[in-house]
Formats: structure tokens, C-alpha cells, sequence
């Protein structure tokens, strides 16, 4: 507020008027009571200032440095071997989580010191989800078929909170991660921001707002494919475009110029002449930029020609260039094929070659980038192979594991060609706050909202327990229910069941003498040791809650199946003799237990001659409907239980690298490293099914054993992206 407030009498009566009536202040009164050096601002329902500070620790739960499938793992025998195995340096991460705790804790966690000794974080691009009518909803291929996988409730609660009231929630969830990258990005630094028509004019207000105006570089228009939206006589013109824009750090930002080539086929082709030895030359470039002595030399060499109009320019020969100069027009990088080799079938994937351009412009090689919305990881393949460093992150399971994928065939195709790549790992967010559990009113004081929080949460476990016959109870820790002979926990509606939570839940199991308990939860967070507490005699049964579980009809009527989590189980396989011996994992079965969709429901509102593909009990049914009889046909479609693997892992020496974690220490306020308690998964060998190459491998390359125990650790990833890890003991 000003010190002085220069207010007439009528307006300070009128603001007294408003305020005893308990009226909003008219709009003109924000300006004459409060300092504000913007002339314009963008205001939506719910604008804030506040943005998240949390720095929660990242959990390491994967570490992927060898691209390996061959027959024979072999033993490491220098600091860096023919395959090339980094062991020292910066570990690219990819991180599964909400981007807005992850922003917070690496701008204001102690990663935030190893990304500044890497000189910073140089380039960020983001391609955030602009689309009203999109969600987390994946098309997966199941033999010839292609089957619908629904968004997890977690997933789905997150695009509420991004779409839900519409262009406000947008902005809201856009302009507070916007703010945080701000922050995080190195002086020197730039972001992409890449959207559509639905939000390109307040993405351009909120860049202003948040970069300054004074930093805005470029609004590039992408001609990203065929036209949208107009047919036949279509009363508007067809889309054609997509936009992106660039904004710097400082005035101090790397920028290169980026070329392509001359199109010397093109009969239009303004720039591009022959002499009269028929060499090929340009002359479109204005001299403006030399002085008068260089193009005296030009002249003496016969390079300066002058148009119609007497303005001179610049002959440049091609051999001799590396193209035409790029401008804001981006007309020459097609979308990506339909059957192209580059196509994942993400919905919201992007050419490699954009992202070549966008890289090559901003950064320079070994530089450090990110992108926050990763998708299907285009942005962290394209950053590999030009030799810069990334950080990726993304809500959905299925693109991390997507990514993940892809970044181990960018790794063999570096490989192979005796390129170097670097390692990266895979992070959780290591804790999770209960901070959103359903909407509460935002216009309620702080107590009034957590009291409304307490009280939605005792909501949420009431309906849970009820959709599983199980009873209350209210004398533990980590327990809310009862079933039989079984006590109940039920993780949080918005987060993933941590580690965390199961320590917990273990550690009051055997604090009181309680041996057999359910473990329930929408979701678990990847890397989970589901046999940790079998190990101590304790009978954990862990149970996903379905989507039905908020039909109260569903409920009222018994329906609402709960299913077992994922389960593997494997065969090791031992030969050699004497202390020569090795050692391989043969996967022998896998069985999931998941529900999409009522059959009865389904072949209900099925048209004649039409078919739906839905999951029954941890099978994929295609269900359709006889044109002329209506007569309704089952087909399974997962004939194997092969058929539900995606992707599968070994690491032959589990346990041997502890997870460390840098926390602060609440006592002397300095940093510090910790074990968590936990191991990471080193991903040492590794199988899985491409677009072009469904083929899957059951057994694995064979590992040198050494004489006595061996902890050995399999992680398998299903169709759906969702990841189970199993750890036996083999004596050897």
C-alpha cells in the first residue's frame, strides 16, 4: 500500500460504503490503493502469488547405465569400457510426480547445487497439456488389436485440477510452474513454451508477466500438419499451425543460428542462382551488418550485386554455406508419420527434427536441459544424441515408462554406432504430502480448510471401507479398518502408496503383534518391495482400488471388485562348475488382476454389427455384437500371460548400491547424506517389445556368479506401464 493514499473524501465514503456492506471493491479502486508498476496484467478467478516452496527428497529407484541384451554380461574391467559405462558424473533423471513438487525441489533442494555445477540449467522446453478435450487415456496395442486404457484416478484427478473450470484452472496450474522454471532456469538460459490456438493468446500474456517483455525473443509459428477443423463448407479457416514461444533469462542468452537447406529444386526459388560457371549462389543477404572496407573487398572480389532498386547484397556461394538462415516460419519439419520410424503412438508426440532445431539454437553441446511435461521423451532422445545433459519429468506412468524405453534404444544406437551416452536414473518424489484429498472451498480461512481437509479425508476412508465390507477402527497409527481377521489400510485418493507408508504400516505390525493386513491404494509408487514384510513374517495382502469405487450404486449393489497387485514368478537358472559358475532368470509366469469397464453395461449399450475391448479380471475381452442375430461374442484376447509384459529387468547384484539421499539437517541447518534404508535397482540387463518388434525374451543373459548368496532382483512393467519388482535369494 502507498504511504500517502491521494483519495477524495467521496472515494474514501464510497470505500467504507463497499466495505461495511460486504461488497468487492470496484476494479478502479486495486490501482489507487495498492503500487503497481504494470500497466497491463492477466487476471483470472483465484490469481495468486504464492507459489510452492516444498522441497520434498527425490527416491532413486532405477539406475539404467547399460543398454545390455546380450547372451553374456561381462565383467567390467576398466573405469570405462569398450560399452561405455559412466561412472562418474551427471546421471540424467527421470522423474515420475506432480511437476509442480518437482520444480520446487529441485529450484530449492540440494539438487539444486549439482545442476548449477553442471553450469545450469541452459534450455527449458515444454509442450503442456493445452488440449480442453485431451486426458491421461492411452491407445494400447494387444496383438492386432488396439484397446483404450483408461486414466488411473490419479491421473484423472490431476487433469481436473488442470481443466476442471476451464481456461482459469489452466492458467492457474500453467503460471505457477511457469513461475518456478523462472527461477530455476541458469541467467543465460531460454524456454520453449509450445501451444495451440485454445491457449497461445494468455500464454503470451503470462510469458510477458513472468519473463518481462524486454525477454520475449521469438513467437515461432509451426506448420505442424494438415488442416484442422474445416470441411466442406466449413464457415472458418482449417488450423494448420501450432506456436511456440521463446523467452530468455536475461539479455545474456545463448543463441546459435540454426540453417536449412536451399531448396534447389523449388521452380519459386527467389534466392538461389548459377554463374556463369555454374556455380550456385545466393544473394539474399543485406550488407547492413559490414562495414564499408568489407564490402569494398566483396566488390573487388565480384561479390556484391545490386537489385533493380540500387540496394547491394551479398553473393554467398552454396558450397560454401550451411543453408538458408531460419526465421520464425517453421514450414519445412513435417509431423510425424503415420508409419514412420520415430512414431510411438504417444497422442502428443512431436518430430525429433523440432526438437534438433530448438536444442541446436539454444544450448551447446554437454549443456543441461528439461522438459517438465516429457510425454513420450522426444525432447531427452534428441538432447542424447547431440551430446547435452536433461532432466525429464512427467505425471503419467505410461510416458515415463514410454520414455524409458526409448532412452535404452537411444543408449544401444549410441552404442552400437561407439558414440558416447551417459547413464539416468529413474526418481519418485520420496515423500508425498495429503495436501489436496478432494476440492475444499478456497474462500475459507486456513483452519476452516483444514478442518474441511480432515474432514473429506474421513469421508474418503468411510467410502473406501464400505466398498470393502471392512469396518472402522481408530485405534492405530496407520490402520483405519477392519475385515475379518485383517486390519486395513487405505492410501491416499491423490498419491501414489510410498515406501514410506509401508514402513510405517510394517513398523506398527510389528509393534503390535499384528500379523496379516491389507494395503490398499489407487496407485504405488514404482520400485516398491512388495516382499518386504513376507520376509518378516507378515502376511501384507496389497489390493488396487478400482475407478467404481465412486459409483454409489456400484457400491450399494456389491460390485466394486478390489484386485490383488501384479504377480511374478521366475526361475533361476545355474551353470559352471566349481567356482566358475553363472547365473541367468527365466520369467515363468505373470498374472494381473485389473477391471476396465461392466460387461453387462458393455453389451448393453453395444450397437449391432460394433465391439468393444474392455478387462475382466486381469483379462482383455473383446466383446461384439452380431449384425444380424445381435448375438453377443467373447474373444480373449490375452491368450498368454506373455501377452501382458511389456518390458522386463534383472539386476544380478540387488542391494549392492544403497540409496543416499542429501537432506537437510534440522539442527545445524546444513546439508547432509543419508540412507534412505533403500536399494536401487540397477537395470543391468533388459528386454522389451517395440512398435516394430513385439518379440519378447524369457530368459536373460547369463552374470558370473560368485561361491554363496545372491540377492537377485526382477522387475517386470505391464502393457499399461505399471511395474512390479520382485527380489529372491539364490545360493550359488
Amino acid at each position: 500500500m502507498s504511504n500517502k493514499l491521494n483519495l477524495t473524501d467521496n472515494e474514501k465514503r464510497d470505500i467504507i460504503k463497499y466495505l461495511e456492506s460486504g461488497k468487492p471493491l470496484p476494479e478502479k479502486y486495486r490501482f489507487l490503493l495498492f503500487d503497481t508498476d504494470k500497466e497491463v496484467e492477466l487476471l483470472w478467478n483465484g490469481k495468486t502469488d504464492e507459489v510452492e516452496s516444498m522441497v520434498l527428497p527425490f527416491q532413486a529407484i532405477e539406475h539404467i547405465d547399460e543398454p545390455r541384451s546380450e547372451e553374456k554380461i561381462t565383467a567390467q574391467t576398466t573405469l570405462f569400457d569398450t560399452s561405455g559405462r559412466q561412472i562418474k558424473g551427471w546421471s540424467n533423471k527421470l522423474i515420475w510426480g506432480d511437476n509442480k513438487l518437482i520444480l520446487s525441489s529441485l529450484k530449492n533442494g540440494p539438487l539444486r547445487k549439482q545442476i548449477e555445477a553442471e553450469g545450469g540449467l541452459k534450455l527449458i522446453y515444454i509442450d503442456p497439456p493445452f488440449d480442453v478435450g485431451a486426458d491421461f487415456s492411452m491407445n494400447i496395442e494387444i496383438g492386432e488389436d488396439d484397446f483404450t486404457k483408461k486414466p488411473s484416478v490419479i491421473e484423472e484427478i490431476a487433469f481436473r485440477d488442470t481443466w476442471g473450470k476451464g481456461m482459469d484452472s489452466f492458467i492457474a496450474m500453467i503460471y505457477e510452474r511457469l513461475k518456478l522454471m523462472h527461477g530455476l532456469l541458469a541467467d543465460d538460459g531460454s524456454i520453449y513454451v509450445h501451444c495451440d490456438w485454445r491457449v497461445n493468446s494468455v500464454m503470451r500474456l503470462i510469458m510477458d508477466e513472468i519473463f518481462g517483455k524486454d525477454n520475449y525473443i521469438s513467437e515461432i509459428v509451426w506448420k505442424s500438419g494438415v488442416i484442422k477443423g474445416a470441411r466442406g463448407k466449413s464457415k472458418k479457416f482449417g488450423k494448420l499451425v501450432d506456436y511456440i514461444f521463446l523467452y530468455s533469462k536475461s539479455e545474456n542468452y545463448i543463441f546459435n543460428n540454426v540453417y536449412k537447406p536451399y531448396d534447389l529444386n523449388s521452380k519459386n526459388n527467389k534466392f538461389v542462382h548459377k554463374d556463369k560457371d555454374g556455380r550456385l549462389f545466393s544473394r539474399d543477404t543485406p550488407l547492413g551488418d559490414y562495414s564499408e572496407e568489407r564490402i569494398k573487398e566483396f566488390e573487388k572480389q565480384g561479390r556484391i550485386y545490386f537489385t533493380s532498386n540500387g540496394k547491394r547484397q551479398l553473393i554467398r556461394y552454396l558450397d560454401e554455406l550451411e543453408g538458408l538462415t531460419v526465421g520464425e516460419l517453421w514450414d519445412d519439419i513435417n509431423p510425424i508419420n503415420q508409419v514412420g520410424n520415430e512414431r510411438l503412438d504417444y497422442p502428443t508426440q512431436k518430430p525429433e527434427a523440432l526438437l534438433e532445431r530448438v536444442i541446436n539454437a539454444s544450448t551447446n553441446e554437454g549443456d543441461l536441459i528439461a522438459d517438465f511435461f516429457a510425454g513420450s521423451g522426444t525432447t531427452l532422445a534428441v538432447a542424447e544424441k547431440l551430446g547435452r545433459k536433461w532432466i525429464g519429468s512427467d505425471l503419467g506412468r505410461f510416458s515415463i515408462h514410454t520414455t524409458r524405453k526409448r532412452m535404452i534404444g537411444v543408449q544401444r544406437e549410441l552404442k552400437k554406432a561407439g558414440k558416447d551416452f551417459r547413464a539416468f536414473e529413474i526418481l519418485n518424489i520420496g515423500k508425498y504430502e495429503r495436501e489436496k484429498f478432494l476440492t475444499v472451498n478456497e474462500n475459507l480461512r486456513e483452519e476452516e480448510k483444514r478442518i474441511q481437509r480432515v474432514n473429506k479425508e474421513k469421508e474418503f476412508i468411510k467410502l473406501i471401507l464400505s466398498a470393502y465390507k471392512a469396518e472402522p477402527v481408530d485405534s492405530f497409527n496407520t490402520f483405519v479398518g477392519k475385515k475379518r481377521d485383517r486390519l486395513v489400510a487405505v492410501g491416499s485418493i491423490d498419491t501414489p502408496i510410498t515406501n514410506d507408508f509401508l514402513e510405517k504400516i510394517i513398523s506398527e505390525c510389528r509393534e503390535k503383534k499384528i500379523t496379516k493386513a491389507d494395503v490398499l491404494g489407487f496407485d504405488y509408487e514404482m520400485g516398491l518391495d512388495f516382499e518386504s514384510a513376507k520376509k518378516l513374517g507378515i502376511d501384507v495382502q496389497f489390493k488396487v482400488i478400482p475407478r467404481e469405487v465412486f459409483d454409489k450404486k456400484a457400491v450399494e449393489k456389491g460390485q466394486v471388485k478390489f484386485y490383488d497387485v501384479a504377480y511374478i514368478e521366475v526361475k533361476p537358472i545355474i551353470r559352471g562348475r566349481g567356482n566358475s559358475k553363472e547365473v541367468a532368470i527365466e520369467l515363468t509366469d505373470f498374472s494381473v488382476f485389473y477391471n476396465q469397464d461392466n460387461t453387462g453395461e458393455v453389451e448393453e449399450k453395444l450397437q449391432s454389427g460394433g465391439n468393444k475391448i474392455i478387462i475382466e479380471n486381469g483379462q482383455v475381452i473383446k466383446i461384439s455384437k452380431d449384425k444380424e442375430t445381435d448375438i453377443i461374442e467373447k474373444e480373449v484376447l490375452t491368450k498368454k500371460w506373455t501377452d501382458w509384459i511389456d518390458y522386463w529387468s534383472v539386476d544380478f547384484e540387488f542391494e549392492s548400491k544403497k540409496e543416499i539421499v542429501r537432506v537437510v539437517d534440522e539442527k545445524t541447518g546444513k546439508e547432509k547424506e543419508e540412507w534412505t534404508g533403500s536399494y536401487i535397482f540397477e537395470n543391468e540387463w533388459q528386454s522389451f517389445r517395440t512398435k516394430k518388434d513385439r518379440s519378447l525374451e524369457l530368459t536373460s543373459a547369463f552374470k558370473d556368479a560368485q561361491k554363496g548368496k545372491m540377492k537377485i532382483a526382477i522387475k517386470v512393467i505391464d502393457i499399461f506401464g505399471n511395474d512390479t519388482t520382485k527380489v529372491i535369494e539364490v545360493n550359488i
